[in-house]
């Protein structure tokens, strides 16, 4: 059951794991006996699919969830359904990845008009005789 993220990017079935657990919350008498929660382990540092530059932002955008060994965890308990929760998980590690395929745009270096320099030192002058007149009234 291989998660597709897009028309190019497909990730493999090795690439995921899943994990059961008894999830916290409401459920009565279910929450005791039934594993709904879903720990979704993606080997994102050996995929094939992703490109080293798509690793590297999926590694920002994932945070604590990245293992040291390159993997990133989601653990899903939302729902009192076990289907429901595997579902959020692969949207959520979808969401992820379509986040990290965008390439950030290098910012353009450009400088300040005159005009706009002159306003701010302007402003900057208004605001430091205001402060000056807030001083000590003499008799």
């Amino acid at each position: 059951m291989s998660l597709r993220i897009n028309d190019q990017i497909e990730i493999a079935d090795w690439e995921l794991s899943e994990q059961f657990a008894r999830s916290s919350g409401p459920g009565g008498q279910n929450v005791n006996k039934v594993s709904t929660a879903v720990e979704l382990r993606f080997e994102a540092e050996r995929s094939p699919a992703l490109t080293t530059a798509v690793k590297k932002r999926l590694r920002r955008i994932a945070g604590r969830r990245w293992t040291q060994d390159g993997a990133i965890v989601l653990f899903v308990q939302e729902t009192r359904s076990q289907a429901r929760n595997r579902e959020i998980a692969r949207e959520r590690l979808k969401e992820m990845i379509t986040q990290a395929l965008i390439t950030p745009k290098k910012r353009i270096a450009t400088r300040p008009t005159r005009g706009s320099v002159r306003r701010r030192l302007e402003a900057k002058k208004i605001r430091g005789d205001v402060k000056k007149l807030r001083g000590k009234v003499e008799d």
